[in-house]
């Protein structure tokens, strides 16, 4: 029955492809610049929004986290590594699984590229997982990532970010994930938080975000959004990802 659904929907897509409209230039141009008007209406909003996210107010880091680092252990304050803005990845890896969320990785094969350019900009990059410190490296290792992971094995931080979460909430249905108090039925799920440390030392928590939040953070999917079939995953978002080692070839 799933892969019926599967054809009906590749299916679906093929027509779109076969049946899509074909004109002249000069009707393209019109419909082109016709777009590029809703298009720079959308920029301006997602600039206004941008600062509107940065307006939003702060809340005071109280708690002492320390992680495990390959260099050691490591505290909240550490990994901004002298830079005053961190980004915070959640990656999904649950203590007893063998490798990281195949989703999670998705977007992680994005990450190593920019590192370079958001410590220009005064900004540190790093991921955190429950995993132990071993099952991160040897994953992280095949994966062939060379940006900062570390674990939070041994600290409260992740359940106090909202994206880990105790067998009884799940059994009870009370996860607060995304902002909203409902059921979940993972341990552990992906998101974005963002700190600012001042020159005091004073860490502060400024923003995060989850689920759907997460979509701006994965270039692929950006240009997907450019082609003629989209990201083509009909009913099924993200069934067709694989780790970047594991496509068929």
């Amino acid at each position: 029955m799933a892969s019926q659904k599967k054809r009906k929907v590749a299916a679906k897509a093929g027509d779109s492809i076969r049946d899509h409209a074909v004109v002249s230039r000069e009707k393209w141009l019109r419909a082109r610049t016709a777009l590029l008007a809703k298009e720079k209406k959308f920029t301006h909003l997602r600039e206004t929004l941008a600062q509107q996210r940065r307006a939003l107010p702060w809340v005071k880091v109280e708690k002492p986290y320390s992680f495990d680092a390959s260099g050691g252990k490591q505290t909240l304050g550490d990994l901004f590594e002298g830079r005053s803005q961190l980004v915070i990845y959640h990656f999904m890896f649950a203590p007893e699984w063998d490798q990281g969320c195949m989703h999670c990785s998705f977007w992680a094969d994005h990450f190593d590229c920019m590192g370079v350019h958001l410590n220009h900009r005064d900004v540190t990059f790093a991921a955190i997982s429950r995993a132990p410190l071993s099952k991160i490296a040897r994953f992280k290792k095949r994966m062939g990532w060379k940006f900062k992971w570390v674990s939070s094995s041994n600290t409260d931080f992740n359940y106090d970010f909202n994206v880990s979460f105790a067998p009884e909430q799940i059994k009870k249905g009370t996860t607060f994930y995304n902002y909203v108090l409902g059921g979940n039925d993972y341990s552990d799920r992906e998101g974005l938080s963002v700190f600012y440390k001042d020159k005091s030392g004073a860490i502060f928590h400024t923003y995060s975000t989850f689920a759907r939040g997460i979509d701006m953070l994965n270039g692929t999917y950006h240009f997907l959004d450019l082609v003629p079939k989209g990201r083509d995953e009909g009913d099924s978002p993200q069934s067709w990802v694989r780790y970047h080692d594991r496509y068929e070839v």
